[in-house]
């Protein structure tokens, strides 16, 4: 005989989650997000999706100034029913005011960077740069992976009268911005990770 296995699906309240519930709701599984009040939970990731992360956090923290953080999934408050989790986010450093801190506001996030995986294709290409560039985050980058399996990052800007993002450029083997601040990653380091 086969025990059976019970779940018990939390049942999302008449008009959505919130993002105090977000924060709040006990069990939630890693990396839970909030778009438009509804619940998204993250599937496992490919190794490519660690790799881009940790070569980005650390081309960034090598030439960020010192009012800046980065950080890496981390919710970002939008509004009362959206908090999504950028990949790595820049940060005012005034923001980051504790280690047991959980979220940003957006009105501190300069930058928000989504490596784009299988399942989350239509939320990192469509749905969140929207609400990014909605909710004011100055810059956005979506990093995707390309055929042999180097990273693609692909810049944009907000355009603060329409707020949508206009495209800054594309980057294969080096990174080289001067916006937020001065940038320059190599991005075929990612062998090396």
């Amino acid at each position: 005989m086969s025990a059976e296995i019970s779940h018990h699906w939390p049942v999302p309240p008449r008009e959505g989650y919130t993002v105090e519930d977000l924060l709040t709701l006990p069990d939630l599984p890693p990396h839970t997000e909030l778009i438009d009040g509804s619940l998204v939970f993250v599937s496992p990731q490919r190794d490519f999706h660690s790799v881009a992360i940790d070569l980005l956090v650390q081309g960034l923290r090598s030439t960020a100034p010192p009012e800046l953080k980065v950080r890496r999934e981390m919710t970002v408050v939008l509004d009362k029913r959206n908090g999504p989790e950028p990949d790595v986010s820049v940060v005012r450093a005034a923001a980051a005011r504790s280690r047991e801190q959980t979220y940003f506001q957006v009105r501190d996030v300069l930058l928000a960077v989504e490596v784009v995986s299988p399942d989350s294709e239509a939320r990192d290409t469509d749905t969140k740069p929207h609400k990014y560039a909605g909710a004011g985050i100055p810059y956005f980058w979506r990093v995707e992976m390309a055929g042999d399996e180097q990273p693609v990052v692909h810049v944009f800007e907000l355009d603060k009268e329409s707020r949508v993002y206009v495209p800054g450029g594309t980057f294969r083997d080096r990174l080289k911005v001067s916006v937020p601040f001065d940038i320059d990653i190599d991005l075929a380091g990612i062998d090396r990770l």
